[in-house]
């Protein structure tokens, strides 16, 4: 028999050294290695029952588009790509409590109707399951449950039942006989998913992985755990909010950045149809510093309110805070600002927010929050059926933005009036009862915005 030889393995990346070092060598990371013992000759995997290779020609291939089945929740159908693709395997994160064990057990018991579904659990008691869905209401599902922490027997299991999809909660719990390590561990981890997602292509069973995540919001393990699956989801969610989003960051089937929008109730996650109802507050009469954007999260464009706070710093440094938006992208808008809008605000604090706890990466929304921030600072409010988007450039140009009818209908819908976008992103026929204003440059978007004599000037302002 050989022995076994001591090797160190970084939780961060799963790169293996054979010494200690403070430093891992591969992703640079601090006091993350991780004594562990390996074969001193690599094993040949075992084989599962039924597995074969057999090498194919892309000529023969089918060309069809893979097959899909519903989860039973057309916002998870939609951040999938359009539902569950046959011999997939999608890995779902999010920090504890949120809901992803409940948004399976949901689908999975939805799916139960279309055909056999296994869902295992590493975590949960099948009593403690079998609780949780019938608070749900789903306690006549024809739903098989395991209580299994071993790969192989959950794999086994599933072939027994003929389950074209299978839950694991979580993959954290989850270990294999081909590794010696505990389970959680790197190589546990690397070896647990290996084995299903082999299984997954082999037999076209469906698998839906739930994933533990770190301090920093990150899926706990090393990075080539989303690296080996077709699909990754992040639960997100404002500290006290009864509202979810599911974010894909990955989609080998569809769009990514795609994002599902969940209510929390007691009877479990409720899908939200109109997401825009969320995230856009109108208020009663017009208020300074409020201005609607129309931004695009996948293939969905989504309203938002964009609000900011200009006022006199007391401060030797004034601060620049944003939340939902880029701070360095907030500096770079307000030295445009200042040199191609004639609005200083040098010597002003300034606080942006993008109301309902969404983040905003595209440059799209960098008109709407410069006309938030003069707003603000001029006490001038906009009016309540206005919207705007663009990019701004550094020598005070805009510039169009991907998509730009789609969101001008998108406002249409919700009942705007007036929209002050790129000229290039101007509709070639008029959109109903909306009336698009054009721009170039941004000083014709604050003279479309607050009229002809512009924003009134604070003190010290030029």
């Amino acid at each position: 028999m050989s022995k076994n030889r001591t090797v160190y393995v970084c939780q961060q990346c799963g790169d293996a050294t054979p010494k200690w070092q403070g430093q891992c060598p591969a992703c640079g990371a601090w006091n993350t290695l991780s004594q562990h013992s390996a074969p001193a000759v690599s094993a040949k995997r075992t084989p599962l029952a039924g597995e074969a290779s057999a090498v194919s020609s892309l000529l023969t291939l089918s060309t069809e588009e893979p097959s899909r089945r519903s989860t039973g929740m057309e916002e998870f159908d939609r951040v999938l790509g359009g539902g569950l693709v046959d011999g997939s395997v999608t890995l779902i994160g999010g920090d504890p409590g949120i809901g992803k064990s409940t948004l399976l057990l949901q689908s999975a018991a939805a799916m139960a109707l279309q055909g056999p579904v296994l869902y295992a659990t590493g975590e949960e008691s099948l009593t403690q399951v079998s609780l949780r869905a019938r608070r749900l209401g789903l306690g006549q599902a024809p739903l098989a449950l395991l209580a299994e922490t071993s790969v192989e027997t959950v794999i086994e299991a599933a072939k027994a039942a003929g389950s074209r999809v299978l839950v694991v909660d979580s993959i954290q719990t989850m270990a294999t006989e081909e590794s010696t390590s505990a389970p959680g561990s790197v190589s546990q981890l690397r070896e647990s998913a290996a084995r299903l997602v082999s299984y997954a292509k082999r037999s076209a069973t469906a698998v839906l992985l739930i994933g533990h995540v770190t301090k920093e919001g990150a899926i706990a393990g090393p990075r080539v755990l989303e690296h080996l699956v077709d699909t990754v989801l992040y639960f997100e969610s404002d500290l006290g909010s009864r509202y979810r989003m599911i974010r894909a960051v990955k989609n080998r089937f569809g769009a990514a950045n795609e994002i599902g929008v969940f209510m929390m109730a007691e009877q479990g996650l409720k899908e939200v149809r109109n997401p825009s109802a969320i995230f856009l507050s109108r208020h009663e009469q017009p208020v300074s510093g409020s201005v609607v954007l129309v931004t695009r999260e996948g293939t969905r464009p989504l309203l938002i309110e964009v609000q900011a706070l200009v006022d006199e710093s007391r401060a030797q440094i004034p601060r620049r805070v944003a939340v939902g938006f880029e701070n360095n992208r907030l500096a770079l808008l307000l030295a445009v600002l200042n040199r191609h809008g004639g609005v200083a605000l040098g010597s002003h604090d300034v606080f942006v927010n993008v109301v309902g706890g969404v983040s905003i990466s595209e440059t799209a929304a960098d008109l709407s929050v410069l006309l938030a921030a003069v707003s603000s600072v001029s006490s001038m409010a906009l009016a309540n059926d206005l919207v705007a988007f663009g990019e701004l450039g550094l020598s005070g140009e805009i510039r169009p933005v991907p998509f730009g009818e789609e969101r001008l209908r998108e406002a249409a819908k919700h009942g705007f009036r007036r929209a002050i976008v790129p000229k290039a992103n101007a509709p070639k026929k008029p959109i109903p009862d909306l009336t698009v204003i054009g721009v170039t440059q941004l000083s014709q978007a604050l003279e479309a915005a607050f009229g002809t004599q512009g924003p009134s000037r604070g003190p010290g302002q030029s």
